[in-house]
């Protein structure tokens, strides 16, 4: 930008809902302009749309004028599907990335379901424009839309674990030779001179080169491509510290077997073995970390096989079936026993034994006969019935329990919030350790002083990786919830899934049911001069059919 060019500031167009005259528009336009860092203002009432344009204020202090002056701005949120995230950086970058977006009133995005949370002004963006901005920012991202977009994100979330597996064996296979040659003999007195009897040191060095190599460009191809650009961009992440660290012990060995008289007598090792360790076992990890995050999603997986997938429809005089979401509210459903209700809705007709323990968690059959209601997901044990739909997608009670789990697993509980704000400055700290370890080991070190500098600060940059710290709190909060799901339980936040580690009382109101999951006898009282032995035999006979 020239000295003479001036950067234009935002301009921020807001949906009001509620104006219904000239006067409403001219009451919005004239809060706005009193807004502290507005400079301009234009609102239309035939598109309910008021275009700001900000000098210092912000979205928020938009939103807040519009909202003290009786009326509703409309926001929208969104969920994407990101994939190439790897550590906690890549979450802070797109986070980052998304809120720069004038529009973007929040973005939350979680590295375990590798989704992002989008809260936005249609008005001012689309949700391509979030994709975009995503896509810009070096990751791969599209609209999540139902349930064939859960299907598709599920699959995508397989093949990058296949992938993962299947570099991490390719490394591992040809890791697993260096480590045992080089290693193993060190183990054993008089192990090394055993092994160069049968394997000559320039074999070993040729060997070692070739499998580090095709090691380092195969399947850690993934770190350099990532670690380099994001280092030189400014904004190092776990992919930079990997780099470095192999890259460090693959380049230095390179100089000690192809230009030796380069180094001081003495530091002329090479540090195969340990480049191609580090890029097996990180592989190794992320592979692990990725079917922890495949498995942590079981809950929903379960929840969605709750739901039918085809329902009878009467329509015409005519019983018909019908794929669930081809139902509409006001169709009259026929369920027959053993049956599924595929909708929420209210009996018209008939009378049976419904099991609803998915939702109340009451093991007992409840009778449903005209004017009750009935949930889509219970079960219909003994007699058919039919019923009127009255609400279908995601509106219906299992969908709402499916939203909110996915809303609990994918939500921040507090303590993440500090290790978020650790993560953001913790690569460059440890970058600037290590540089301080080599050159404290390089002044100061004993000799040969230039190979304690470089394998210490190597070991700096590989034990400091901050994936676990990124990873933890959200796997945590999927897996928790996810259990508590199957086992009944729900969680709104992440929130009170960490509060629930101080909890020591539990209070259940009058109508709270704890159950054991199924019926029991308790006690028995007999009349007459029957035994106790007689009317058990009795009842078991009868029950027995």
């Amino acid at each position: 930008m020239t000295s003479n060019q001036i950067a234009e500031p935002p301009t921020l167009t807001v949906g009001v809902e509620g104006m219904t005259c000239a006067n409403c528009a001219s009451r919005v336009e004239r809060q706005l302009a009193k807004t502290p860092g507005v400079s301009a203002v234009n609102v239309n009432l035939a598109t309910e749309r008021a275009s700001v344009t900000l000098a210092e204020a912000t979205a928020d202090d938009v939103l807040k004028t519009i909202q003290d002056a009786g009326y509703t701005p409309v926001t929208d949120e969104v969920t994407l599907d990101i994939s190439g995230m790897t550590c906690a950086n890549c979450v802070a970058r797109i986070e980052k990335k998304l809120s720069t977006l004038d529009g973007v009133l929040k973005a939350s995005v979680n590295l375990a379901t590798e989704r992002a949370s989008v809260e936005f002004l249609p008005a001012s963006l689309s949700p391509r424009d979030l994709t975009e901005a995503v896509e810009k920012a070096g990751y791969d991202a599209r609209l999540a839309e139902g349930a064939g977009s859960k299907d598709r994100a599920a699959e995508a979330r397989r093949a990058h674990e296949r992938r993962l597996g299947r570099d991490a064996l390719i490394a591992s296979v040809l890791a697993a030779p260096l480590l045992l040659l080089e290693m193993l003999p060190m183990l054993i007195p008089g192990g090394m001179a055993w092994r160069m009897q049968f394997i000559p040191h320039r074999v070993m060095l040729s060997l070692s080169f070739v499998l580090t190599t095709a090691v380092m460009f195969g399947p850690g191809l993934r770190f350099i491509r990532t670690g380099w650009p994001a280092l030189f961009k400014g904004s190092p992440d776990m992919n930079s510290l990997v780099t470095l660290g192999s890259m460090a012990a693959y380049g230095y060995s390179l100089v000690a077997t192809f230009a030796p008289g380069v180094l001081p007598e003495g530091t002329r090792n090479v540090y195969y073995e340990a480049a191609a360790s580090i890029v097996a076992i990180i592989l190794i990890g992320r592979w692990l970390e990725a079917r922890a995050k495949g498995r942590s999603g079981d809950a929903i997986k379960q929840l969605l096989r709750l739901q039918a997938q085809t329902a009878r429809v009467e329509r015409g005089g005519k019983t018909i079936e019908l794929p669930v979401d081809d139902v509409r509210v006001g169709d009259v459903l026929r369920v027959l026993p053993g049956e599924k209700v595929p909708l929420d809705g209210e009996v018209i007709a008939g009378r049976s034994f419904v099991d609803e323990s998915m939702l109340t968690g009451e093991s007992l059959p409840v009778e449903k006969r005209e004017g009750a209601e009935v949930t889509g997901g219970t079960l219909n044990t003994t007699g058919s019935f039919t019923f009127r739909v009255e609400r279908v997608g995601a509106d219906t009670a299992l969908a709402r329990i499916i939203k909110m789990v996915e809303d609990a697993q994918g939500s921040k509980a507090p303590i993440q919030a500090l290790a978020d704000r650790v993560v953001a400055v913790f690569v460059p700290v440890i970058l600037l350790t290590a540089l301080l370890t080599f050159v404290v080991w390089l002044v100061w070190g004993p000799e040969p002083s230039l190979t304690f500098a470089l394998v210490n600060a190597v070991a700096v940059l590989l034990i400091a990786c901050p994936c676990a710290m990124g990873i933890a709190t959200p796997i945590s909060i999927m897996v928790g919830s996810g259990k508590a799901a199957q086992l009944g339980t729900l969680f709104r936040t992440g929130a009170a899934l960490q509060g629930l580690q101080g909890t020591e009382v539990i209070a259940l109101d009058k109508t709270g049911t704890l159950t054991v999951g199924k019926p029991g006898l308790t006690d028995l009282m007999l009349q007459g001069d029957l035994s106790e032995t007689e009317v058990l035999r009795l009842v078991a006979a009868a029950e027995a059919s």
